[in-house]
């Protein structure tokens, strides 16, 4: 007999209804789980890409305007008054605009002012010469120094140049104790 004549022969069991109906719940239900957690991931990278664009956009801005001034946050006078020392030398009262967090404008943070208003438009990164800040960038992700070449060589030779005046000082002796 061949497979199939023998399936025809065996009785089908009979699913229960209601276990299909669960089973179909769950997998319903196991879908919309899936599709809420990708919602989420959504979500959160169009508010990146939110962010982004607005940052671009500001920095779009800033190019075509007119020349901006680098200036040093002093003291803050008030909640919208702030002490700005330019670059070139003078120092201003200034005010700041809406879109720049107050809270981070504090002592010594750099800043950007318009040149006609002499407002600050933004907050500045801290001045770093460029190869230092590359530096600053680099994750050495667990290197040693002995990974990177080590100190081995220098430190055995500060030790030989250290105990050398020893060492032949004792074997100096050595010959005219034993020269006798």
């Amino acid at each position: 007999m061949s497979e199939a004549s023998t399936s025809t022969s065996q009785p089908q069991p009979q699913v229960d209804p209601a276990k299909q109906q669960a089973l179909a719940a769950y997998r319903k239900l196991k879908e919309h789980e899936e599709l809420d957690a990708n919602l989420k991931k959504i979500r959160l990278s169009l508010r990146d890409l939110e962010k982004d664009y607005d940052k671009s956009e500001d920095d779009i801005k800033a190019l075509q305007s007119v020349g901006q001034i680098v200036g040093e946050v002093l003291k803050q006078l008030d909640e919208e008054r702030f002490i700005v020392k330019a670059s070139s030398g003078p120092r201003y009262v200034v005010g700041c605009r809406s879109a720049v967090p107050k809270d981070k404008l504090k002592n010594g943070v750099r800043v950007s002012l318009d040149m006609t208003t002499l407002t600050i438009m933004r907050i500045l990164p801290r001045e770093v010469d460029p190869l230092v800040y590359n530096m600053t960038m680099e994750d050495p992700k667990g290197a040693s120094f002995a990974g990177v070449g080590g100190l081995g060589d220098q430190i055995r030779e500060l030790r030989e140049a250290r105990q050398s005046p020893y060492t032949r000082q004792l074997s100096a002796d050595m010959a005219s104790i034993t020269g006798h």
